[in-house]
């Protein structure tokens, strides 16, 4: 069977179907569902710009939000995922599809209701996840053109963090933990610096961009060269720095739970002192 076996339009956009290798299957798909009957067959060749979900956890919770959501919104969030697929390299989780449904279909909810939620993250998600974000742009764009409300930026933010999770297969509570870990770290640097960061600055997005890394290659388990001359020097020197460096990295082992290689420490040393000596300048 080259085809899938329609069992079921759940609206003009969703299909429930079998699949020849994956048996049972959601299908989300611009029009798919529109004036389908069971036994229909749909070539498989003409399924190549849909979605398909596979995994039967996923197909359940879609099923059960479907009722709850504006078929508008489905067709939207199916737009908007075509456009980040065509634009990533990586596959996306399926999961991005109840995940980011079910996300706008509240923000939505919240928006008519009067409800404002502020996003703590806003300027450390533009600036770490600068694609992200401008595809969370899109799909909010997309959404005030065709519904005509307004999420607001605060949602642009929110909706960069699930993409982001979606192309790396994090779950969306690691990634908020994550951002969460970053803007912890700079409110720690910020205190002990005694130095207040212009969010627009470059100084800002260097130190948001340092952090950010660490934290990826502390989470993949990458081994950092340790500079053992460098790393003595750099105590010596700049020891204030380099006592917050390793309190910084103290933090990173206790929130992620993962150690943090001791080479870190200096590298965050040499990037805080370069920050330190614009605070001094400044002061002047």
């Amino acid at each position: 069977m080259s085809s899938l076996h329609v069992d079921k339009a759940l609206n003009n956009n969703v299909i429930i179907a079998q699949h020849p290798e994956h048996g049972e299957v959601v299908v989300i798909g611009k029009g798919i569902g529109f004036n389908r009957k069971p036994s229909d067959h749909i070539p498989l060749m003409a399924v190549e710009k849909m979605f398909i979900l596979k995994n039967q956890q996923e197909q359940e919770q879609y099923k059960q939000l479907l009722p709850q959501v504006d078929e508008a919104l489905i067709e939207i969030i199916n737009e908007v995922i075509t456009y980040i697929a065509e634009r990533t390299d990586v596959p996306l989780n399926e999961h991005i599809h109840i995940a980011l449904t079910d996300h706008i279909s509240f923000a939505l909810k919240r928006k008519e209701q009067g409800i404002v939620i502020q996003n703590p993250f806003l300027y450390e998600t533009r600036e770490i996840y600068p694609e992200e974000y401008r595809m969370a742009d899109y799909a909010v764009r997309l959404i005030k053109e065709r519904m005509g409300v307004d999420l607001g930026m605060d949602e642009i933010g929110f909706v960069a963090l699930h993409i982001y999770s979606a192309m790396t297969n994090q779950n969306i509570s690691q990634v908020r933990e994550h951002s969460q870990l970053i803007t912890d770290l700079v409110n720690l640097v910020s205190d002990q610096l005694d130095y207040s960061f212009e969010t627009e600055s470059l100084d800002y997005s260097r130190l948001l961009t340092h952090l950010r890394f660490a934290l990826e290659r502390v989470r993949r388990g990458d081994k950092v060269e340790e500079l053992h001359k460098l790393d003595s020097l750099l105590k010596l020197e700049y020891p204030e720095m380099y006592s917050l460096a390793w309190k910084l990295t103290k933090v990173m082992e206790k929130r992620l739970k993962l150690p943090v290689y001791p080479a870190e420490v200096g590298y965050l040393t040499i990037h805080l002192q370069r920050l330190n000596q614009r605070k001094e300048e400044e002061n002047k």
